[in-house]
């Protein structure tokens, strides 16, 4: 099981350069959370100082009992195998094939005989769809291929935490849309806590529990999917719509000048789109930590943008949610997370309900 991250306060700077102040959140254990923000945010910055790669010039990472920045150097170097990170580009040695990128963390941490650490890496490569792969120089394969390679090394270890760095760079849609329902099956299967930063819209409004937000050098939200999904503040509208109008410019802001014309010439960023169901298992089965499509808004008394958790077929999730959550669930269990969980877009996998 994932474990909880607590961030409190946390500021980074390069010389005189702030990258971000005074960010606080909670990376609740074992549940998918995105992080989005424009480029130059610090958005990588801030996974390599989760995973303790940099330190910060104030603030807490607090995971258990023990904050990150503040431990000797023994302690963070067993705090760090808690961690599983995938790079941006996977970061694997092009000299050595792909069955020896994904066993060198096994072969530098643990004392595991060559057949225990082949059975592992063999479990891993299977995990990602990569067998028969394994014999393969990272030069020889494509770059969807890649970053499931750089994700199997990810997790020899057994993580309890996965940082991901902006998956979809340099992957076509069809492909980062493959990647994602990787890291939702695998969130099923190793209940882990994962972190992805990413720019990719799609990725942001169907895969993460919790989505956060980095602009002008801090957190501009943190929570749960709904929340920001629904929200009316001016750079996450922005954001959704992939729109010019609103606070984010070419370069990292816009001045105050600008903002003001575009409001005397009444410009908006345009309405937020529907909230689409959350993507599910390949199973179908239902993720411990997920909640009943339209849940948080019910309880928070927001209307969410009309069309929200309608699938393809034209089927209203929030409607159809129990039925799907009762035809899955085994006779006398109780619904998961107390809940229940959110759906695919397309037909649910399993039998009929």
């Amino acid at each position: 099981m994932g474990v909880e991250i607590r961030v409190e306060g946390l500021t980074k700077s390069f010389g005189s350069q702030t990258i971000w102040q005074d960010v606080s959140l909670t990376l609740p254990s074992g549940e998918i959370s995105v992080l989005l923000g424009p480029s130059g945010t610090g958005k990588s910055v801030f996974l390599k100082t989760l995973v303790g790669l940099l330190k910060p010039n104030r603030g807490h990472i607090w995971i258990g009992d023990r904050d990150l920045p503040y431990l000797p150097e023994s302690q963070l170097y067993d705090t760090r195998k808690l961690f599983g990170v995938l790079f941006q580009d996977g970061a694997l040695f092009g000299s050595m094939n792909i069955f020896d990128n994904v066993a060198f963390p096994l072969r530098e941490h643990t004392k595991k005989s060559e057949s225990e650490v082949k059975r592992i890496v063999m479990e891993k490569l299977d995990l990602v769809g990569l067998l028969g792969a394994e014999s393969k120089l990272p030069g020889e394969i494509s770059g969807g291929m890649k970053k499931r390679a750089g994700l199997a090394r990810a997790l020899v270890l057994d993580p309890e935490i996965l940082l991901v760095d902006e998956p979809d760079s340099g992957l076509d849609p069809v492909r980062t849309a493959y990647l994602n329902q990787l890291f939702v099956d695998l969130n099923a299967q190793i209940n882990a806590t994962f972190l992805i930063v990413t720019h990719d819209i799609n990725t942001a409004r169907t895969v993460p529990d919790n989505i956060g937000l980095l602009f002008r050098r801090e957190l501009a939200m943190f929570g749960p999917r709904e929340m920001l999904l629904s929200s009316e503040e001016p750079v996450v509208r922005q954001f959704l719509n992939a729109s010019k109008i609103g606070p984010i410019a070419m370069s990292e802001e816009k001045d105050v000048s600008e903002l003001e014309a575009e409001a005397r010439m009444g410009l908006e960023a345009g309405k937020l789109p529907p909230i689409p169901p959350q993507l599910m298992p390949s199973d179908g089965r239902v993720r411990p930590t997920q909640q009943a499509p339209g849940g948080w808004c019910a309880a928070h008394g927001v209307v969410p943008p009309p069309g929200s958790f309608i699938d393809d077929l034209g089927r209203n999730w929030v409607e159809e949610w129990p039925r799907y959550v009762a035809s899955m669930a085994p006779v006398g269990a109780p619904a998961p997370g107390g809940q229940g969980g959110q759906v695919p877009g397309g037909r649910p996998p399993g039998g009929t309900y």
